[in-house]
């Protein structure tokens, strides 16, 4: 998946492997990188895979090492991510809590956008306006 942080107005995006636990998504990285940062000031996040963008907050909740659910998912999903770095120090796991679901699907050739909201148990689909190209 994408990972999208942004912090004093700047906006980063880079490739995660994330893992999905119950309703959860979960990622690891080193404390010492530039994202880490970022969720650290601002935990409000976005992940994005396929046509689908998830926007959520972030919580850093230790080593992953202490978390023997992720470990074993992780490593199941991701062995050669987990020997390299799922034991390092200076790792961290992310816990992901989703509020909004956004994706486009189609219904008779027709753009529709699916919206999931989490904090108010919200769905809706809404037809999207055509766009024409002008010259």
């Amino acid at each position: 998946m994408v990972l999208s942080t942004c912090f004093e107005g700047v906006v980063s995006s880079r490739m995660m492997s994330v893992v999905r636990i119950g309703e959860l998504l979960y990622f690891q990285t080193c404390r010492n990188f530039r994202k880490y940062g970022q969720i650290a000031a601002n935990p409000a996040c976005a992940l994005c895979i396929d046509n689908m963008q998830i926007e959520g907050v972030c919580e850093n909740i230790g080593r992953p090492a202490d978390h023997p659910d992720f470990m074993a998912c992780y490593r199941q999903c991701f062995p050669s991510s987990f020997s390299m770095y799922s034991l390092l120090e200076d790792e961290r796991l992310f816990c992901f809590t989703p509020s909004l679901v956004e994706r486009y699907v189609y219904q008779n050739g027709s753009p529709f956008l699916e919206v999931l909201d989490f904090n108010d148990g919200s769905y809706m689909l809404h037809e999207c306006a055509v766009c024409t190209v002008v010259p």
